[in-house]
């Protein structure tokens, strides 16, 4: 694994008139490494990786993709992200074909390139079967793997995925998670979670975030240490007094 940060949160805030979404959050990614952001309903994970996006601006603080910052240059950001949101918007009128194509021109693909990429992430996400129906039709778990096929498309280095999983049957998160960890062999990766399971069937490291501070960053290994069960660490690091536990990475 390369130690060059690929994601870094520097010192982020968000606040909304006196409350904080989240406050002083800091962490970095390195490259080839999958990291789940873990935490409650309401944590803060959502607001930070928006701002990791570009989505939202931060108070305060800098957030940086591949070494860009994302408030200063967007744009160059996105070349090096592929973002999939929960319930990440989709047309629905549109087929997957028609939806790959609109977001690969305006990726800049076009031609022989756009068809191979197309036909690359559709075969990546088993979507032969279902390419040119329209996407209202399609159930949860292929709306899913829709948008996956969209945020591949340009070929991403870095990749920030919100609750990849919900919603989704007990088959559709098997394949998911084989489809992430396959992903994860060459690409960086930071998944949103409060599910356990996809912290030990898929991630090399933990940050947790409890109302908008991170409260813990180290291995699976290090977070359920003196605890029976990871479900113990996580109801721990979410009580009132928890503890700051941070561990070398």
């Amino acid at each position: 694994m390369n130690a060059t940060p690929m994601i870094e949160a520097v010192g982020l805030s968000k606040f909304y008139g006196d409350f904080a979404a989240i406050r002083d959050v800091s962490f970095s990614v390195p490259a080839g490494q999958v990291c789940a952001f873990l935490g409650p309903n309401g944590a803060g994970k959502s607001t930070t990786m928006k701002i990791l996006t570009g989505y939202l601006a931060p108070s305060a603080g800098t957030a940086r993709v591949a070494g860009v910052d994302v408030n200063q240059d967007r744009i160059a950001a996105a070349e090096r992200l592929g973002y999939l949101p929960e319930n990440g918007p989709l047309y629905p009128d549109m087929t997957p074909l028609g939806l790959l194509r609109f977001f690969g021109r305006a990726r800049g693909l076009t031609g022989a390139r756009l068809k191979e990429r197309i036909e690359a992430v559709a075969a990546r996400c088993a979507l032969e079967a279902v390419i040119e129906k329209p996407i209202h039709k399609l159930s949860k778990g292929y709306r899913q793997r829709v948008g996956m096929a969209q945020v591949l498309l340009h070929e991403p280095d870095i990749l920030i995925m919100d609750e990849p999983t919900s919603g989704l049957d007990p088959n559709q998160i098997r394949e998911a998670r084989r489809t992430i960890r396959e992903l994860g062999q060459n690409k960086t990766i930071l998944l949103s979670t409060h599910i356990l399971q996809e912290v030990e069937a898929m991630a090399d490291r933990v940050v947790f975030i409890h109302r908008g501070r991170i409260v813990f960053d180290g291995t699976p290994r290090e977070m359920q240490a003196g605890w029976p069960s990871l479900d113990e660490a996580f109801h721990a690091l979410t009580q009132a007094g928890g503890t700051c536990a941070t561990a070398e990475v």
